[in-house]
């Protein structure tokens, strides 16, 4: 059986060699030492972190599919949002803040958005490298168009989920994100 290259990893402080075969699985000796094992994988706190990214993206396509036959997206729908549910004044690296997207990324969000006519930038009297961000009528309109086409799946998404199900989701899934925010520090950490 051919063989690939010497691999070294790092278990414990100690170099461990293995000869991983050149085979799509690999050498069932790299299980249970440099891997986890393959009867206990995933465990379920592995398990639980798959299933809320798989959970995010299959729901942002959903929604994406959704919009687009009205010309929108997901990430048009969170900017949109963001700036209306915003304090007037609110500048754009704001709402790139909140969104937790970069500030080019945005930019290009932004562009479309405006030369659409649903966003409008206006100069920050006491800064001019800042702009205002604000939903013209059309962009209100068009945000209240995106909300119910995801209210409707979200209703279809919870449906026969009981409240308290959704709130104790809601107080672990605030939990995780002001973990995440924070550096993943603990309780008590300093």
């Amino acid at each position: 059986m051919a063989c690939a290259p010497l691999w070294r990893h790092a278990i414990g402080g100690q170099a461990l060699a293995t000869n991983l075969p050149d085979t799509p699985h690999g050498d069932d000796a790299v299980y249970g030492t440099m891997l986890p094992d393959r009867e206990t994988y995933p465990d379920p706190e592995l398990s639980l972190t798959i299933r809320i990214v798989m959970a995010g993206r299959r729901w942002r396509a959903l929604i994406d599919e959704q919009l687009r036959d009205k010309g929108h997206s997901a990430s048009r729908m969170e900017a949109m949002a963001s700036i209306a549910y915003s304090a007037a004044g609110t500048t754009q690296i704001q709402v790139a803040k909140r969104i937790g997207i970069e500030g080019p990324t945005l930019t290009r969000t932004l562009d479309m958005l405006e030369a659409d006519g649903l966003v409008e930038r206006l100069p920050d009297p006491r800064d001019r490298r800042n702009k205002h961000m604000r939903l013209t009528r059309a962009g209100y309109e068009a945000l209240a168009e995106m909300f119910e086409i995801t209210t409707r799946l979200r209703k279809q998404l919870l449906s026969g989920v009981p409240g308290s199900e959704i709130a104790g989701a809601n107080r672990f899934l605030e939990l995780l994100i002001d973990r995440i925010e924070s550096g993943m520090c603990e309780p008590g950490d300093s």
